[in-house]
């Protein structure tokens, strides 16, 4: 209070030889009168205001947003891989040019095949042919190097098979079987019918056919004639038992509803946090500061289910290099949704900081300010003298600002997948325009700033 006091009389005296001191006078006079009562009510209520109930609802919203915040990209990450074919699609198609998974597909393949043309069964009949035939050593000699004739047609198979699932053709069939087994399986989730999914002993299994068919046309090609005798083989892989498709069902929909509920309640519950508090500014600081932090969480959490799914997948089903493979395809997206809300987070409470009162925020803004100046007046010194564009700016400059905010807003929510290169590029471009709108916008001849304007 007594520093109010001064203050005003410090004001009093700001121009001595005045006897009458004029309007603007009178109106900071009266303000620091206005100011001057206002902290004595908060003095005179302090204790009762200091046990406000707006400060633990507040800190009770914005913890609860933090950590929906979270379970929100996961859901919306989930979502989108269960019921969106074509970000499926886009997760798993990398994992066909991953030498790993090229080298387990290839292995699989290669059993697959060579169960079917029983490569020892023919080098025996063989054998008992040319017996047959009078050709008992020659008989002996196959007899005895059945087993490296054998590996070696095996190694050939798997080197051919190789090549496929290599080439661009197998990158193709790839997505399509892809595609079609992702859909088949949102039929059956949605309820909407089995599609080229089917069941057999109990399971829900899928048609991988497609690769060994290119393959066998492969081996032809290369004049392998024993390829002739693999028939067409419609190996399967099992998706899930179907006597649990109910509960797939429900979770399905589970799955898909929360994907759109759980962003909206955590955005409600932190700008409620945030409103109810009583410094907002700070508030949203702490808010935005609070997501980045359950990101950064979120990371951790994800780098430690890797390592304890690598560790929980024996080496006989999946090898380890195709088991991380997989992992990291899968969580892909997820780990690009939680940087992006991580950036946004970060520049949020960035943004709030440097616009409030602090010593720092005023000084970095009165810097800019200067700068800004120092540019307008060496180009009007090279005779860039300012138009009516320039004032028509300088007094619409609010406005503008809340429009540059309110585009930059709008093109990062209605973005298909966002990215933190998108994050990035969108931010500059708004500190160029807002840095435009300071640059362009000069004060009419004549025209003192109000109070407002000139805290603006």
């Amino acid at each position: 209070m007594r520093d109010t006091d001064d203050r005003a009389a410090a004001s009093d005296a700001a121009q001595p030889g005045k006897d009458q001191p004029d309007e603007d006078q009178e109106a900071e006079l009266e303000r620091l009168r206005t100011e001057n009562a206002k902290l004595r009510e908060e003095v005179g209520t302090g204790r009762r205001r200091h046990f406000s109930w707006r400060t633990p609802v507040s800190i009770v919203l914005i913890v609860l947003g933090c950590i929906i915040a979270p379970v929100a990209v996961i859901g919306v990450w989930a979502g989108n891989e269960v019921s969106d074919t074509g970000r499926y699609v886009a997760t798993v198609e990398p994992l066909i040019h991953d030498p790993a998974i090229q080298n387990y597909l290839a292995g699989q393949i290669t059993t697959q095949i060579t169960s079917h043309l029983n490569i020892t069964g023919a080098i025996s009949q063989a054998s008992a042919e040319l017996n047959s035939k009078g050709l008992p050593r020659i008989s002996s000699l196959l007899k005895t190097f059945g087993p490296q004739i054998a590996s070696s047609v095996t190694g050939f198979i798997h080197s051919a098979v190789h090549s496929v699932i290599a080439s661009k053709a197998a990158a193709t069939i790839w997505v399509q079987v892809n595609t079609a087994a992702h859909q088949a399986v949102v039929k059956v989730l949605s309820g909407q019918g089995n599609g080229a999914i089917s069941t057999h002993n109990g399971q829900i299994v899928l048609n991988l056919g497609p690769f060994i068919a290119v393959v066998k046309q492969d081996l032809l090609q290369h004049g392998f004639s024993l390829a002739t005798n693999i028939p067409p083989v419609s190996p399967t892989v099992a998706l899930f038992q179907a006597k649990d498709l109910g509960k797939a069902q429900s979770l399905y929909r589970l799955v898909t509803t929360l994907k759109i509920v759980l962003p909206i309640v955590a955005v409600l519950l932190l700008a409620a946090g945030v409103w109810v508090a009583r410094g907002r500014r700070r508030a949203l600081v702490r808010a935005a500061l609070g997501v980045a932090a359950s990101m950064l969480i979120l990371g951790i959490g994800l780098r430690i289910g890797r390592g304890i799914y690598l560790s929980s997948v024996p080496s006989s089903t999946l090898p380890s290099d195709a088991a991380a493979a997989a992992f990291d395809a899968l969580v892909h997206f997820l780990w690009t949704g939680l940087r992006v809300v991580l950036l946004v987070g970060l520049i949020v409470a960035i943004a709030a900081y440097f616009t409030g009162p602090s010593r720092t925020a005023v000084q970095t803004r009165s810097a800019l300010k200067s700068g800004v100046d120092w540019v307008r007046d060496f180009g009007e010194r090279r005779g860039l003298s300012p138009g009516p564009a320039a004032h028509w700016t300088y007094l619409h400059r609010t406005a503008l600002r809340i429009g540059a905010v309110a585009i930059a807003a709008l093109i990062f929510v209605f973005l298909a997948e966002p990215t933190v290169l998108a994050v990035i590029v969108i931010v500059v471009v708004l500190l160029i325009v807002l840095g435009l709108i300071e640059l362009i916008g000069v004060r009419p001849p004549g025209q003192e700033p109000t109070a407002g304007q000139a805290a603006s």
